[in-house]
């Protein structure tokens, strides 16, 4: 099982991708890949929203993420969504262990 937290951070002339920019730049991006269980840490920037950034947050499991929200990369990530003023819309979800079914496999080129 894995847990996927798409995370919408949005704000006003460019604060978001800038909070997105200092992530990386700081090296708290590379510190929360390397915490226990976490799967991928990445941002994308959609195309028809210049002011959000989307963050996927994927984990091995609930207890990795509790232990990702009591470590000092929160505090760090909270201080920088502060300073960038940003809102949050949060999705998650939790995978199918099943695998892509084979009746949508035809639609996927490797």
């Amino acid at each position: 099982m894995a847990i996927t937290i798409n995370i919408y951070y949005s704000g006003k002339n460019g604060s978001a991708r800038k909070f997105a920019e200092e992530m990386v730049e700081s090296n708290v991006v590379n510190n929360i890949r390397a915490e226990y269980g976490n799967i991928k840490y990445e941002y994308f920037f959609p195309m028809d929203d210049k002011e959000t950034v989307l963050l996927i947050d994927s984990w091995k499991d609930q207890n990795s993420i509790d232990l990702h929200h009591s470590s000092p990369m929160m505090e760090q990530i909270i201080k920088l969504r502060d300073k960038y003023n940003l809102h949050m819309r949060v999705e998650r979800y939790v995978s199918d262990e099943s695998g892509i079914p084979n009746t949508d496999k035809r639609f996927i080129k490797e």
